[in-house]
């Protein structure tokens, strides 16, 4: 994972991403990359079944 953090509390999710940082651009090259958990990750749900959290926080570049 690339500037995403997450945790469980009892059955509550918290995904916390920091706007302010970049990770590059995406592999098109269209939009930069804020945070990601690089596909599909398995997280430790406390009790809530086998949970999985795919996220991608992208944004465009400015327009000239």
């Amino acid at each position: 994972m690339k500037n995403v953090e997450i945790s469980v509390k009892g059955k509550v999710m918290t995904i916390t991403v920091d706007l302010s940082k970049d990770q590059g651009a995406s592999a098109s090259g269209k939009t930069t990359i804020i945070g990601t958990t690089g596909g599909n990750t398995r997280i430790a749900a406390n009790g809530a079944g086998e949970v999985f959290v795919g996220l991608n926080v992208y944004k465009y570049p400015a327009k000239k």
